[in-house]
């Protein structure tokens, strides 16, 4: 590996050791092997590479939520449920990635660069579970489907995220979330408001 990976890689382990805010660049030089000034050729800055190596590390656990969709329709509230059901199995593992997303929300202005690039970030994460609960490929998740659809699915992925952070004995499983949306599609279309 050169600088960069192993930036990026001791990045990861600091941020899932000590958070966004206790790691200093200097930690991240430690972990890697590298040195100072590579943070700033590579990346630009220690936030910089801090989001990176976030995105990385939930890109990583992103891997887990498709466990036997193919076995589902797409669309349906089956594949819905066996999805959330994998994604809050990620929540459940000791040292979850996800708390650093708690951490990223509670410094709200203190780190205004992780912010920013993390609601970019935002787009792209719903553009990738579209097609995981709805079939089809990222390429074919048009703009207008990733600021909805998607939208929705990281809306509900992110009041999860608090909800198992906060108190993950009584955070909802997959299986009420199922049965939550089934209920809510039941009243709107009793009420026509379906299309």
């Amino acid at each position: 590996m050169g600088h960069r990976e192993d930036l990026l890689e001791g990045a990861k382990r600091c941020l899932l050791a000590k958070g966004f805010m206790r790691t200093t660049a200097r930690d991240i030089v430690k972990e890697s092997g590298t040195n100072l000034a590579s943070i700033g050729y590579h990346y630009g800055s220690k936030d910089a590479l801090l989001v990176q190596a976030y995105i990385s590390l939930v890109g990583d656990t992103g891997d887990a939520f498709e466990g036997k969709v193919e076995d589902t329709e797409p669309g349906s509230l089956e594949r819905f449920e066996l999805v959330w059901s994998n994604i809050v199995g990620t929540m459940k593992q000791p040292g979850s990635v996800w708390r650093l997303s708690m951490e990223a929300l509670a410094l709200g202005d203190r780190m205004p660069e992780v912010r920013e690039r993390l609601s970019q970030a935002q787009r792209e994460a719903g553009r990738s579970l579209v097609p995981l609960l709805m079939g089809g490929t990222e390429e074919d998740v048009s703009d207008e489907t990733a600021d909805t659809v998607g939208l929705f699915y990281v809306t509900l992925m992110t009041g999860l995220i608090a909800q198992w952070s906060f108190d993950p004995d009584t955070a909802p499983e997959a299986d009420q979330l199922a049965a939550g949306l089934r209920r809510v599609v039941e009243a709107a279309v009793a009420t026509g408001g379906a299309p």
